[in-house]
C-alpha cells in the first residue's frame, strides 16, 4: 500500500488509491472511508460534483493520522473552468475538505475555457497550494491543444481504463510526454462479463486471487495509478492485497488481447451533448 509512482516533478503518488464516485455523504460514507483507511489506503479521489468533499475532510480529521500522510485529489467541474472561476472553486474545495492545500487537482473534462483554468492551476501550483496538477478525460487532441497554451504540462491524466478498454494509443502518448496514466473505472465498473471472463479466471486461479485483484495488479504493472471503489469491507480489503504476486509476460499478453475498445461510460466527446451531462451542467452552474 506504500508503493508509489513519481510524477515528473518528483512528487510521489500512491499507485493504489480509493475512488469516491457515487458514494454519497452520510453514515455509510464515513464507515466506507474509515474502513479504507484501516485497510491502508491513503490516496482518496473525490470531485466537486461527487458531493462528498465535506464528509471526506471530516473522516480524515477524525482519523488521527497526519494530513501529510494522505494524498487527496479533487477536480474542477466544467462550469468552474476559467481563470477566476477555477481559483474560486479551488478555494471552496479546500474549505469543504478543511485543508490548506491539495495533493492533486484535476480539470474534470475539457470544457470551455480549460486553457484559462489551467493558467490558474499553474499559479496555484507555483504557490504550493497544489502538489500535482493534471486533467481527467482528456484525449490526445485536448492534450496537444493544452501544450500550446501551457507553461507547465499536465502531470496526470485520469481516464476510463480497464482490460476491455486499455487506451493503448493514449497510454503510449502519455508515456512519451511524461504524463502519468490514472485509471478510473479500473474494474470496468463492476461488469459481470469482465469479472467472469474465462482468461481472467484462469489467471486468478493460478495466483489464488480474485479476478478483481488480477485486473488491479495488471494496472499497476502497466505503470498506471488505479482508484477502485467499493462500499463492501471485504472487497475494500481484498482490493488492497495486490503486492504479493506478479505476472509473467505470457499472462500480460493474455490480458492485452482482451482489449475490445468497449467503454462502460460515454466518451469524453460524446458526453458534452449527453442529456445527463447537460442536466449536471445546469445543476452545478447554480451558485
Amino acid at each position: 500500500m506504500k508503493h508509489t509512482i513519481q510524477a515528473y516533478n518528483g512528487v510521489d503518488i500512491p499507485q493504489l488509491g480509493f475512488g469516491l464516485y457515487k458514494i454519497k455523504q452520510g453514515e455509510s460514507f464515513e464507515k466506507t472511508v474509515e474502513e479504507a483507511i484501516r485497510a491502508g489506503y491513503r490516496h482518496f479521489d473525490t470531485a466537486k460534483i461527487y458531493g462528498n468533499e465535506v464528509a471526506l475532510g471530516r473522516v480524515i480529521q477524525k482519523s488521527d493520522i497526519s494530513r501529510e500522510d494522505f494524498f487527496i485529489t479533487s477536480k474542477a467541474w466544467t462550469t468552474d473552468l476559467g481563470y477566476h472561476a477555477t481559483k474560486k472553486t479551488f478555494e471552496r474545495t479546500c474549505q469543504r475538505l478543511n485543508v490548506t492545500y491539495l495533493d492533486m487537482y484535476l480539470i474534470h473534462f475539457a470544457g470551455a475555457h480549460y486553457e484559462d483554468a489551467w493558467r490558474a492551476m499553474e499559479e496555484l501550483y507555483d504557490e504550493g497550494r497544489i502538489k500535482v496538477i493534471g486533467v481527467a478525460n482528456f484525449e490526445i487532441k485536448h492534450l496537444e491543444h493544452l501544450k500550446k497554451h501551457a507553461r507547465i504540462l499536465p502531470m496526470v491524466n485520469q481516464i476510463e481504463t480497464h482490460p476491455e478498454f486499455q487506451q493503448r494509443e493514449l497510454h503510449e502518448y502519455m508515456v512519451k510526454n511524461q504524463i502519468l496514466h490514472e485509471a478510473w473505472g479500473p474494474l470496468g465498473q463492476g461488469s459481470k462479463e469482465l469479472l467472469e471472463h474465462p482468461k481472467l479466471l484462469a489467471i486468478a486461479n493460478k495466483h489464488r486471487k480474485s479476478v478483481a485483484q488480477v485486473i488491479l495488479r495488471w494496472h499497476l504493472e502497466r505503470g498506471i495509478i488505479a482508484i477502485p471503489k467499493s462500499s463492501n469491507p471485504e472487497r475494500i480489503k481484498e482490493n488492497s492485497e495486490l503486492f504479493d504476486f506478479e505476472f509473467n509476460a505470457e499472462e500480460m499478453e493474455h490480458i492485452r488481447r482482451l482489449d475490445t475498445g468497449k467503454r462502460y461510460s460515454v466518451s469524453p466527446t460524446g458526453l458534452m451533448v449527453h442529456p445527463i451531462y447537460i442536466k449536471l451542467m445546469k445543476l452545478f452552474s447554480r451558485p
